[in-house]
């Protein structure tokens, strides 16, 4: 009988349990959901591994070129990249005449994707990547008895290529696509692959380059009336041929040297979008997470700002017409170079300084972190970490060139501090930089607001004299100027400096970007490392920081509008 009572007693507790697990819509839901999840991991795998097997088979041809120039020529990776962009343009009209016009196809937009700015860029460095393959068509065609056909094919490919895939990330960057996952995530995976590949042979390929730099100097030298040197007679006979013209052929050669850095820009702009549409394929994006009112770019309240960045600017751009001058002649002075170095190390300082204080007000803010899933966000800390490389890298070859050399003298001291300035500049923009596109803020004058309120209610609800009256209001108008100052004073400190900061970069965008390339006109590193492999370093690099200076504006500009 104590045993039917224990039973019974423990009956009620057994059947209180409820078990999820059990119910048919709980299980339905969750494997709808856990394959949901399945596929689009295995559908980024798919794609990734497409991608990883199209990038390592072009940088073997590519490789094997370099190693190999006989049995791997240029004109077979032409061919190769030409069949890839046939693909990639074939995939992208399907795109925008299929996938995109299927009922359901596009039911979100991911709004933080696709910023003007980045938009802008892909337009401005597209717009300049066309001009360089019609300077190449045009010198192509002038040597057309030496040249090879694919050489006039490869560009004329590129120009559809350039032009097809600026049209479709302006108006599709945004796009969360519902169907077709697998050959939309293929697709932009390909296209990825093809512009990492366009962008590594620009990188590494400098036969035109020698070519074209050795008949400008011999060219020079004629109208200079001096006798050609050595290494001239060497460039001129491992040179295919000459030019019949010199005035169109001159005209062709600087274009091509000048717009050369864009062409690669661009592959990386193109490479960062395309992630994020990949990252955006089959994603939904739920209603809150949509914000109703965007922050407006203002002026207000910033002064000192503006006032220090646009003298930046304009001292960097008097530096950059006097540099563009004088060291584009046959013998560069040496003046001009320690006149550009020396307004980085005046310049640089002052960034790293400015980034140091916004790193600590953020610091002193105590706002919340925003963990938000944002891809566009996880995308721009990645690149600001992986641009920043190209000038790091490079700043610590050159360290190394210039302590091995003779670091006492004037020009390679000036250098050897603008490498280690630049190192530390970058480092500190991107602790800056980082931690403000994390921050989560409240509009200004949200705050005061709801204490005006909040005074309102408690004023309304109590019932006091006027005397009393009259001092609850002093104590609250102190308190609310008081919170009011120290809220607005840290946000104005953070507006100046990323109002100087955006300036800054931009004048450091403009000058590598428009020819100012002393790390590799000075000759110091080219001649310890020699012209090929500096060449490459440098290809490298400076992209990655022109780049890296074009991102860290739009980086800066969301921290200036937050703040």
């Amino acid at each position: 009988c104590h045993h039917c009572k224990s039973r019974s007693a423990s009956a009620p507790t057994d059947t209180s349990k409820i078990h999820y697990e059990k119910f048919w819509l709980y299980r339905h839901c969750s494997s709808v959901q856990q394959r949901d999840r399945q596929a689009q991991k295995a559908g980024q795998l798919f794609s990734g591994l497409l991608a990883m097997n199209v990038v390592f088979l072009g940088s073997a041809f590519i490789s094997s070129m370099i190693f190999n120039k006989v049995a791997i020529t240029l004109a077979d990776v032409w061919i190769l990249l030409s069949i890839l962009k046939v693909l990639c343009l074939f995939w992208i009209i399907y795109y925008l005449l299929g996938t995109s016009r299927q009922p359901h196809a596009v039911l979100y937009r991911d709004t933080h994707a696709g910023a003007i700015w980045i938009r802008g860029s892909v337009l401005l460095f597209g717009s300049c990547s066309i001009l360089l393959n019609v300077f190449q068509i045009g010198y192509s065609t002038i040597l057309v008895h030496c040249k090879s056909r694919v050489e006039i094919v490869f560009p004329s490919i590129g120009i559809l290529f350039i032009c097809t895939q600026a049209y479709f990330l302006w108006n599709h960057c945004k796009d969360c696509i519902q169907v077709q996952h697998n050959f939309t995530r293929c697709g932009l995976m390909l296209t990825i692959a093809t512009n990492l590949l366009l962008w590594l042979l620009a990188v590494t390929n400098d036969t035109l380059h020698v070519e074209i730099e050795s008949q400008l100097r011999e060219v020079e030298r004629r109208f200079a009336g001096k006798a050609p040197s050595s290494h001239s007679h060497w460039c001129n006979e491992t040179a295919l041929c000459t030019c019949p013209n010199t005035t169109i052929c001159k005209v062709f050669q600087k274009g091509y040297i000048l717009l050369y850095p864009f062409n690669t820009e661009y592959c990386l702009v193109c490479c960062s979008v395309l992630y994020v549409m990949w990252k955006n394929v089959g994603r939904r994006i739920s209603h809150h997470h949509i914000p109703h009112t965007k922050p407006k770019f203002k002026l207000q309240g910033v002064v000192f700002g503006p006032l220090l960045g646009t003298s930046a600017v304009i001292i960097g751009a008097c530096v950059f017409m006097m540099y563009q001058i004088q060291a584009t002649s046959l013998v560069p002075s040496r003046q001009v170079f320690v006149i550009y170095y020396s307004y980085y190390i005046v310049l640089l300082p002052l960034m790293s300084v400015g980034a140091v204080i916004g790193t600590i007000i953020h610091a002193l803010e105590k706002k919340e972190l925003d963990t938000l899933k944002n891809p566009t966000r996880s995308l721009d800390v990645v690149l600001l970490m992986g641009a920043a490389l190209g000038q790091i890298g490079m700043s610590y070859f050159s360290i190394v060139a210039l302590v091995a050399t003779d670091p006492r003298e004037l020009l390679n001291s000036l250098s050897l501090s603008y490498s280690v300035l630049l190192i530390f500049q970058n480092i500190t923009q991107n602790v800056f930089v980082i931690d403000g596109l994390h921050r989560r803020r409240t509009p200004p004058g949200k705050e005061e607001d709801t204490k005006e309120e909040q005074n309102r209610e408690a004023y309304s609800q109590r019932r006091v004299s006027v005397l009393e009256l009259g001092q609850e209001i002093r104590k609250a108008s102190l308190s609310y100027i008081h919170t009011y100052s120290h809220l607005s004073w840290k946000r104005r400190v953070l507006r100046e400096i990323s109002f100087f900061l955006v300036l800054c970069n931009i004048i450091l965008w403009v000058m590598p970007t428009f020819g100012a390339h002393p790390i590799f006109e000075n000759g110091m590193e080219r001649s310890f490392y020699g012209y090929s492999t500096w060449f490459v370093i440098v290809n490298f690099g400076l992209p990655l920081g022109v780049f890296y200076r074009m991102h860290s504006v739009g980086g800066l500009l969301e921290v200036y509008v937050t703040a």
